[in-house]
């Protein structure tokens, strides 16, 4: 792991600081960017049944199914109503998508709560894609080490009160009404003083730092909503900072290139912080270790420092072997698809590790039948998520091109159909061509249809983008979702390939939601 440097080997002469910089640069473009090429030789494959038999027992020692991580609507009316008030409030609001970049705002709410987000240590996650897979698995891993959590993620993907967690599981309704109306008052406080009023975002974020302390937590696990210098989660000095892969999002907001949107990102990494970065494209990973270089902080990377020494497919997920900032951890059952969700958990258990101290106070590794219980017990709702059989009808969130094509490879890899169909709904500031060609490959036909949110792309305007990627013959328009996906099931049926076919929802995590709740899953 790369140490900070002392402040008194810092040369008088300002050109040295560049040096060093530039050293770690050469070992960040010139080093392996995988454990699997640095490896000599390789490891042999296992059985298939060796990994099977693995994967059951593994599935065993973490008890039994979890209830679905998603909440419903409360069943009480008056509850119900109550937290459809509060929703309304909050509506009234800016959306996430309306900024003013600052964190002025934020500061003074939480000056006026008595600095909650101060009473508790925690761990900061930034990137592109995979912040909530990896928040969910971050959190897993320290509650099976007995501490008492918080996370705070985003957005939801059914009902608002998933954004707010307290030892694993979403807050209630109860509690999340009573959060609101306790700071409340203070809101209003501060929409009096300000130029512009808190927005959304910024009141959940106060909601949840509140939450947090109230507990009280041992540790709370955040994610940025967007970017990170000027997001209102970034009031907190967390002493892990977690940086997911970065790509292309947020364009009009976060920069054109890899490296303008690190440079945004970078904004959570804190003097004296743990820096857990993940693969990164060569010049977002120079704007993040220049950052580092300039906070003195620890840096750890995927691919030198820690990452995933070897993964097979196993039934249900998959079977990985993680190398952390400690050593080795083998036999590490996933329930999980996809190669990316393998290196969430390598990013995941370093930042877990960094947290605990290991690998710079400690030479030493987690206990491995903690992180294995751990890791065993992870859900990701809407991240290719199976909701149905017979078809097989598979939701992912997928939002972006890097995202798409993260999940085509995933899906490919885990399912095998024979013959697969799409239902598609993205949101109108997304790149809607560049998912649609990253599904192309993999999609028989496509099933064009919108979502409920206001911000979802017109469904024409998407269905002639759809026409130009898939040709006419393979682009089917239905508006509504429930006949959308009725649609993708009829054609995923036809010509005799009922065993291998399948349906998979995606371009938005709105998407996603609705068809869940259309679904009933659980």
């Amino acid at each position: 792991m790369s140490e900070p440097r002392d402040p008194s080997d810092t040369p008088d002469d300002p050109s040295g600081a560049p040096d060093a910089f530039d050293e770690i640069v050469d070992n960040e473009t010139t080093l392996p960017q995988d454990l699997d090429s640095a490896r000599s030789g390789g490891t042999p494959t296992p059985d298939l049944a060796v990994i099977e038999a693995g994967s059951r027992t593994l599935r065993a020692q973490a008890g039994p199914p979890q209830g679905d991580p998603v909440p419903s609507r409360p069943e009480d009316p008056e509850l119900d109503e109550a937290l459809r008030e509060v929703e309304t409030e909050l509506s009234t609001r800016w959306g996430e998508t309306k900024l003013e970049p600052s964190v002025t705002r934020i500061a003074a709410l939480m000056d006026v709560l008595g600095e909650p987000q101060r009473a508790y240590p925690t761990i900061h996650i930034t990137g592109t894609n995979g912040k909530t897979s990896t928040a969910r698995m971050i959190e897993a891993l320290l509650g099976a080490f007995e501490l008492r959590t918080g996370r705070y993620t985003s957005p939801h993907v059914q009902t608002i009160t998933e954004r707010i967690s307290l030892d694993g599981a979403p807050i209630s309704a109860e509690r999340f009404i009573e959060t609101y109306r306790d700071i409340a008052p203070y809101v209003d406080l501060v929409d009096a003083r300000e130029e512009y009023r808190l927005s959304f975002f910024e009141v959940l974020t106060g909601m949840a730092y509140a939450a947090f302390a109230d507990a009280p937590v041992d540790v709370a696990v955040v994610e940025v909503g967007m970017g990170g210098t000027w997001d209102a989660t970034n009031v907190i000095d967390a002493s892990v900072a977690v940086v997911t892969p970065i790509d292309l999002d947020h364009t009009d907001r976060l920069g054109g290139t890899p490296a303008e949107i690190a440079a945004e990102k970078s904004g959570i990494i804190k003097p004296g912080a743990t820096v857990i970065l993940a693969q990164q494209p060569v010049d977002a990973a120079q704007v993040l270790l220049r950052k580092a270089v300039e906070a003195d902080a620890t840096v750890a990377r995927e691919g030198m420092e820690f990452g995933v020494a070897s993964r097979e497919v196993a039934v249900g997920g998959q079977l990985l072997t993680l190398r952390g900032l400690g050593g080795e951890y083998e036999d590490v059952f996933l329930p999980l698809h996809g190669a990316y969700q393998a290196h969430n958990a390598a990013v995941a258990l370093a930042a877990v590790e960094a947290f605990f101290g290991i690998g710079a106070q400690h030479a030493r590794t987690l206990d491995v039948d903690t992180v294995r219980q751990a890791f065993a017990r992870v859900a990701s709702p809407g991240r290719l998520e199976i909701v149905r059989s017979s078809p097989t009808v598979v939701l992912d969130a997928a939002h972006n091109p890097h995202g798409a094509r993260a999940t085509a490879e995933g899906i490919s890899e885990a399912f095998g159909f024979s013959r697969l169909v799409g239902v598609l709904s993205t949101s109108a500031d997304k790149d809607a061509r560049g998912v649609l060609e990253a599904f192309e490959p993999i999609l028989a036909e496509v099933v064009i249809t919108t979502n409920s949110n206001p911000r979802a792309t017109d469904v024409d305007a998407l269905a002639a983008i759809a026409v130009e990627v898939f040709g006419e013959d393979r682009v089917v328009v239905e508006p509504r979702l429930p006949d959308a996906i009725e649609a993708a099931i009829t054609l995923a049926e036809e010509e005799a390939e009922y065993g291998g076919a399948g349906v998979l929802v995606t371009g938005s995590i709105f998407t996603v939601g609705d068809a869940r709740l259309l679904l009933k899953r659980g």
